[in-house]
């Protein structure tokens, strides 16, 4: 989607402002929301990119002035709500109404919380006799896609040409995952691009830039 979320090379926006000493956590409440968002996802009723798209698929102005972890608390509620999980009534006032919620897959232990979040959730699966499309070294160029869901092709890197740099393996489809599709799966590549090639001549013309892009991404150039 061409949503607020995808800033890259645009202009009116500002510098990106540093902390020196940059706090993981600015309110207490961060804090909580971080775990609370991390302990839901391993329930197993979303996927990542289903809490990525959660995230991005909002008013603008709302986007821009909620907070990093705002965004996550809102895109949590959207997919308890949208999962039946919850109800609006039920957040909105902090007591369950409904009785028991449909089953999840998991519910997540503090003492398991450790491992579980050092294992992971890997998404790499087996590709048969599927071979990759392109190989290192290979010019491409991007599609001119605008998808009305999730994509994790940068605005800013569609219609460009480049050259890939590495196959990563046969992965989850982030475009097909964020509507719940947990299993289909295409190559994955890291492709460079010249910055001139991606913002013209005001960019360092000693400059370049990779992005990971499935092959649904890629056509010959």
């Amino acid at each position: 989607m061409n949503g607020p979320q995808d800033l890259g090379g645009r202009d009116g926006f500002g510098p990106v402002a540093l902390e020196s000493d940059e706090l993981h956590f600015h309110a207490p409440w961060e804090r909580r929301a971080f775990g609370v968002t991390l302990a839901a996802g391993t329930m197993g009723a979303w996927t990542l990119d289903e809490t990525r798209f959660a995230r991005e698929d909002c008013n603008p102005v709302y986007y821009y002035t909620a907070g990093y972890y705002g965004l996550w608390i809102n895109a949590l509620e959207t997919l308890l709500i949208k999962k039946q999980l919850v109800t609006r009534q039920e957040l909105a006032t902090g007591t369950a109404e409904s009785g028991p919620v449909p089953k999840v897959k998991r519910v997540l232990k503090a003492g398991d919380a450790a491992a579980v979040f050092a294992r992971g959730n890997p998404v790499d699966r087996d590709p048969g006799g599927l071979r990759p499309k392109f190989a290192p070294d290979e010019m491409v160029r991007t599609k001119n896609l605008n998808p009305r869901g999730h994509t994790r092709l940068p605005n800013y890197a569609r219609d460009k040409v480049g050259h890939i740099e590495a196959v990563r393996g046969y992965h989850v489809y982030a475009d097909s995952s964020a509507s719940g599709d947990h299993e289909t799966a295409h190559w994955l590549y890291t492709v460079r691009f010249d910055a001139q090639t991606l913002w013209g001549d005001r960019a360092e013309p000693s400059v370049s830039l990779s992005i990971d892009a499935w092959e649904p991404y890629l056509t010959n150039v």
